[in-house]
């Protein structure tokens, strides 16, 4: 019943910008942590963000200072805005609930080409 939808992926070219969301429905969004995570091929799952219901945030250190993760508990939305894109964040990334995660979505490709 708990289903989490990921948009927003695409091809962009580095230096550039995306932003991603996820809506969930099936929980109750504004008590929930949510996630990001991204995995590239042939590498494992990396957790690339967290924002707790009250939007304390944490990151990981290959992303700190250019993604930034954001909530909208009024629209079940979670949001990664993705600033000077590398070549190394091509992943498909994926949101889930709660933390540590028990769901997912189906994840969204991002495609940074150099």
């Amino acid at each position: 019943q708990v289903q989490l939808v990921e948009s927003g992926g695409g091809l962009v070219q580095a230096g550039g910008s995306l932003s991603l969301s996820c809506t969930a429905s099936g929980i109750i969004f504004s008590t929930d942590a949510m996630v990001w995570y991204r995995q590239a091929p042939g590498k494992q799952r990396e957790l690339v963000a967290t924002i707790t219901r009250g939007g304390s945030t944490n990151y990981a250190d290959s992303v700190k200072g250019r993604f930034t993760i954001s909530r909208d508990n009024a629209k079940n939305t979670v949001y990664l805005r993705m600033n000077s894109l590398k070549p190394e964040d091509t992943a498909v990334y994926y949101c889930a609930a709660p933390w540590p995660p028990t769901y997912w979505g189906q994840g969204t490709q991002v495609t940074v080409s150099s």
